[in-house]
């Protein structure tokens, strides 16, 4: 029953959503309740009146079509009131839905990329955003629960009033079938939690078979059908187990259901024995039958929308445990500011970083200085630790042993947003963001987006504006093939786009992974004059596996095996004849 305690933070999340949309509901549910037991009470005074009038000369014609007129009324208000409270709980629903949608976004971006790179966050956040348009729904559960119980408290006065032994016979009908929706309530969030890991491969596959990303290799490969059997199987797997459980459900609600319609009846002929004892009247017996059996469909359908509110308050525990969830790169107390500019650089001390998958260190023993105006290359074999360096010194990650200096002071006691803002990063995986091309290269810098000339300028030091100037559209022309009239644009012209966010940034330090990696070797050769250029006075990182680029930098650092094995220039370490002389040869060779 834990799970129901969450179901009030839940009703004050909505309350603060729009206040005069939740007084609009419950006020027009409140008056919606007492039309069921108006109608039966009218419906009893016509169904009288109609006796009476049988064996009268005179019927009281206008007492009767009074009557009726009466009950058209109630039913002409009952529905407008019911057409407000749906178009309320429609405009509240999709509200909240947004608003929950862009609270997720927002927890979302406070995490730290160790979050996004464990597929047990993935599951996490892959039910929290399924459980925003579901929360909608329990939404209006719990109002409707709300108002039919009002409504049946009315009609259970009048059954009391009457006999209190029909309270007992109420009951009868109606426990059974909610201690069955109770019972596979639990087993269906059950089921739909342990299958989460299938559920997004089924999506992954979904996307993967069907995508303009993927479509070139599955073609050539011929993969659609594996990628479609795969997902046909499991799929079929997740049918079966849900399918299973669906079969339970029906076969054991089905039984328990025969036992509230025998109980039902028994009702029925109690009060029929009344009336035809004729210690009720005519308009009394329907007005009891009415009551009676509005109440049981009432009660039970609030017992099992409580069994199906408890099934979803399982679901809002992890939509609040995605809420929970805390970066493990935490901002410092009393952090202090970026130095502007940066004084006596960086040092890595016996740094050492591992994932969260595997207990292998992806780098460890690190130890290099890194001072201001210098340009750092990284060089090293796939896997050897180039970028998760370059993470750790973004304080994307922090370390798990040693420590990284800034002017002296360890990375961490700095404001975060202000280091990661002071540093400018191009990773090799760069994102083809579908926008326009200006906030494109604008993403860079996001606040600066306004700005034209700083646009233009950091497209011009990038020679992205020569890809730019080609398009119809300039700098409005939209990029990426998901939106109608974008450009598809090469590898190589995606990488100058992507090159001009990290001019776009005017950062103190420059960090550039394998950033030309798609380019021509003439379009190379002047991204790198302009960047020798451009990095003057500043601290510049780059990630390559192109020595013709690696050579222009200051200094080198040789990694294997996420270790500093080598450090020096390029003809100091040529001439070493270590594993960085050997790489060089290896490609040299292939250009003989």
């Amino acid at each position: 029953m834990q799970a129901l305690r969450l179901v009030p933070r839940f009703l004050a999340m909505v309350w603060r959503t729009r206040p005069s949309h939740a007084i609009g509901i419950f006020a027009c549910r409140v008056v919606s309740a007492f039309g069921p037991v108006a109608l039966l009470w009218v419906g009893k005074l016509i169904v009288d009146g109609v006796v009476a009038s049988m064996g009268s000369a005179a019927p009281d014609w206008r007492r009767l079509f009074g009557l009726v007129a009466l009950e058209l009324g109630v039913v002409v208000a009952l529905e407008g009131l019911r057409r407000v409270t749906t178009l309320l709980e429609s405009l509240l629903g999709d509200l909240f839905a947004n608003e929950m949608s862009v609270r997720i976004m927002r927890h979302a971006a406070t995490l730290d990329l160790e979050r996004f790179e464990d597929p047990d966050f993935y599951d996490k956040l892959q039910r929290a955003r399924r459980q925003t348009m579901g929360r909608v729904v329990l939404l209006g559960t719990l109002m409707g629960i709300g108002q039919q119980l009002l409504t049946v408290v009315t009609l259970l006065l009048a059954l009391i009033a009457f006999n209190p032994w029909l309270l007992l016979i109420l009951t009868l009908a109606i426990l059974p079938a909610f201690i069955g929706e109770t019972h596979f309530a639990g087993l269906t969030y059950s089921l739909f939690y342990r299958w989460t890991p299938e559920r997004r491969e089924l999506d992954y596959l979904r996307y993967v078979a069907a995508s303009d990303e993927t479509a070139k290799e599955v073609k050539l490969f011929g993969l659609s059908d594996w990628f479609i059997d795969r997902y046909a199987v499991l799929a079929e797997k997740y049918y079966q187990a849900n399918r299973d459980m669906a079969v339970r459900r029906a076969v054991t609600g089905g039984l328990l259901s025969s036992l509230s319609t025998v109980a039902y009846y028994g009702a029925v002929a109690f009060i029929l024995v009344q009336a035809v004892g004729g210690l009720i009247t005519i308009g009394t017996f329907t007005f009891l039958i009415g009551s009676f059996d509005r109440s049981q469909g009432l009660v039970s359908n609030v017992l099992i929308q409580a069994a199906n509110t408890y099934e979803e308050s399982l679901f809002l525990r992890d939509l609040y445990d995605f809420l929970e969830m805390q970066p493990r790169t935490a901002p410092a107390h009393d952090a202090r500011p970026f130095p502007a500019p940066i004084r006596q650089g960086f040092v890595f001390e016996g740094v050492g970083f591992r994932y969260a998958d595997t207990e292998r260190w992806a780098v460890r023993g690190v130890n290099f200085a890194l001072s201001p105006g210098e340009r750092l290359a990284l060089v090293g074999e796939n896997g050897a630790g180039k970028t998760t360096l370059v993470k750790l010194l973004t304080r994307l990650y922090d370390p798990h042993e040693g420590r990284i200096l800034l002017d002296g002071v360890d990375l961490r006691e700095y404001d975060l947003t202000a280091v990661r803002r002071a540093i400018g990063v191009i990773f090799q995986d760069f994102v083809r963001y579908d926008l326009i091309a200006r906030e494109n290269i604008a993403v860079g810098r996001i606040e600066a987006r306004a700005e034209e000339a700083r646009i233009h300028d950091a497209a011009e030091k990038s020679l992205a504006a020569s890809v730019i100037d080609r398009l119809g559209g300039g700098f409005d022309h939209m990029l990426g093939r998901r939106f109608e009239g974008g450009a598809n644009l090469s590898g190589g012209e995606w990488q100058k786009i992507a090159l001009a966010r990290a001019y776009m940034r005017d950062a103190q330090v420059l960090v550039l992974d394998e950033p030309t990696a798609a380019l021509d070797a003439r379009a190379e050769f002047e991204v790198f004059r302009r960047f020798t250029e451009l990095t003057a006075g500043r601290i510049a990182v780059l990630i390559s596996h192109r020595f013709s680029t690696v050579r222009m930098a200051d200094r080198i650092l040789v990694l294997d095996g996420g270790r500093v094995t080598e450090d020096g220039s390029h003809e100091a370490l040529v001439s070493a004849g270590g594993l960085y002389a050997d790489l060089f040869k290896l490609q040299a060779a292939g250009y003989r």
